[in-house]
This record gives structure tokens, C-alpha cells and sequence, in this order.
């Protein structure tokens, strides 16, 4: 590395799980390929991180944030109104489809990988998904549907479902079919 050139840590590793081989960080890629991918060296990312599994388990905090901010984004595009909240969320998620089209969801992809379930990026992914789930639950409720939970358990298998469907390209149109499906789901709960 050149000693103008500041190692770009953060940068470079939200640009490699962003740039199409996120599938690839938890196993099969190693630490100097990813300093490669994110212009700087093994002994920078060694430096940030003791072991590849800390980089991981930092890689899906930052995605994991990223989705929690759309949660946010949401509550605040639509104060008081959470079935304006939900259909927001689908839109979130319908509008990331092309994005995953080839490589697939990197939560999905990294459960795959660590079958552990003790590994740190397996933690941070449950916890992650708890925190999603719960915070649909909230919406469903504030939305007066009779069933939260279960509303939020179909809400989440079509939003994971549909990553899924349009990865594998067994779906035309999946964010339009995504979004009708939600709105439904609402629909149908609300009183």
C-alpha cells in the first residue's frame, strides 16, 4: 500500500457485500482477496478486526442497519399511519429485488454458510431478524390487525419469500406481486 493511501476499512467492506460477492465473505473468500476488494491490506483489516469471523459478524451489522433504517425511514415518512408503515416496508424490500436478482439475500447466504450456532454473524443475524420481526409485530398491532403476530409471520414469509423467488427467477414481476400480496395481507387482518 502506498503511504498516501488511508486504508478504507468501513468503505471497503460495505462496497464488498454490496458489490455482488457478499455470498462468498463467511467461507470462502479469503482475508486478502477481501483487502483486495476493498483497496487496502490484510494488515489493516487485521488490525480492525481479530479474526475474519469479527469482520463478518461487522459486515452484517452494517447491512442489518441498513434495514433497520428503512424501518425508521418509514415511521418517519408515515407517522401514525402503519399500514402505510407496512406497505413502505414492502416497497423497501420490492425495490431491492434487482439487487439480489443473481447473489441472493446476504442473510440468507450467511446462514447457509455457518451452521454454528454460536458463530458471532450467526448471532448478529438472529438478533437482527428478532428485532425485524418484533418491530413488524408493533406496526401490525398499531394497525389495529386482529392478529399481529400472525399477520407478521405471513408479512415476513412473503417479504423473505419473494428474495428468494426473484433470486431464483421462478416469479416474474416479483416486487409488484410482493407489494399486491402485503397490501392484501392488511387488508384482509384489518377489522
Amino acid at each position: 500500500m502506498h503511504a498516501d493511501r488511508k486504508p478504507r476499512t468501513r468503505v471497503g467492506r460495505h462496497r464488498y457485500g454490496h458489490g455482488g460477492r457478499a455470498r462468498h465473505v463467511a467461507r470462502r473468500v479469503g482475508v486478502q482477496t477481501i483487502a483486495e476488494r476493498a483497496e487496502t491490506t490484510k494488515m489493516a483489516i487485521y488490525r480492525h478486526f481479530e479474526t475474519k469471523d469479527a469482520l463478518v459478524a461487522e459486515w452484517l451489522r452494517i447491512l442489518a442497519a441498513d434495514y433497520q433504517a428503512a424501518f425508521d425511514r418509514v415511521e418517519a415518512e408515515h407517522p401514525g399511519r402503519p399500514r402505510e408503515q407496512i406497505l413502505g416496508l414492502a416497497r423497501f424490500i420490492a425495490g431491492g429485488l434487482p439487487e439480489i436478482s443473481h447473489r441472493g439475500c446476504p442473510f440468507i447466504n450467511s446462514l447457509a454458510e455457518l451452521p454454528d450456532p454460536a458463530h458471532p454473524a450467526r448471532q448478529v443475524i438472529e438478533e437482527h431478524k428478532a428485532l425485524q420481526t418484533r418491530r413488524l409485530v408493533g406496526m401490525c398491532a398499531a394497525a389495529g390487525l386482529p392478529d399481529p403476530e400472525q399477520a407478521a409471520a405471513e408479512i415476513t414469509f412473503v417479504l423473505e419469500g419473494a428474495q428468494v423467488s426473484n433470486q431464483n427467477g421462478s416469479i416474474d414481476r416479483a416486487g409488484d406481486r410482493l407489494l399486491r400480496i402485503v397490501e392484501g395481507i392488511v387488508d384482509r387482518q384489518r377489522p
